[in-house]
């Protein structure tokens, strides 16, 4: 039997849900009102991969992603996982050079990544006056 799953991460921010789509050789999301087949009626950022039926609805307020898939005959469960992940990478990014910090990025042979974050100018804990004076 179909049902929707609700995924509880925090996947709160557009551009991070956009780049994660990027990462992932996707359309960017759209605002989508998706009526999935069980008549439940989920309005975001929908997240269309290849061989869903239905998008990945994420409500970007709650950080909530919503999705059928039917058990896995109407898309691959495991890529819900893979987008959260992506998001998780590119918000991170996005965070750590908003700070003015040096990301880099290792995939690994499991398939997670690794990103070693480096202080920037700023510095992690670094005073504020020290960090302007170029005492860091």
């Amino acid at each position: 039997m179909s049902h929707i799953v609700t995924v509880a991460a925090k996947a709160t921010d557009p551009a991070a849900l956009a780049a994660a789509c990027d990462r992932l050789k996707l359309p960017p999301p759209q605002t989508e009102t998706v009526t999935f087949f069980d008549r439940s009626v989920q309005t975001g950022l929908a997240v269309r991969p290849p061989g869903f039926v239905y998008p990945i609805v994420c409500d970007t307020e709650t950080g909530d992603l919503y999705h059928d898939t039917y058990e896995g005959r109407w898309g691959d469960e495991s890529f819900v996982g893979r987008l959260l992940q992506a998001y998780a990478v590119e918000k991170t990014k996005l965070q750590a050079q908003a700070r003015g910090h040096r990301i880099a990025e290792t995939a690994l042979p499991d398939g997670s990544v690794k990103l070693t974050v480096t202080a920037g100018a700023a510095g992690f804990g670094v005073p504020q006056y020290l960090a302007a004076a170029g005492a860091a």
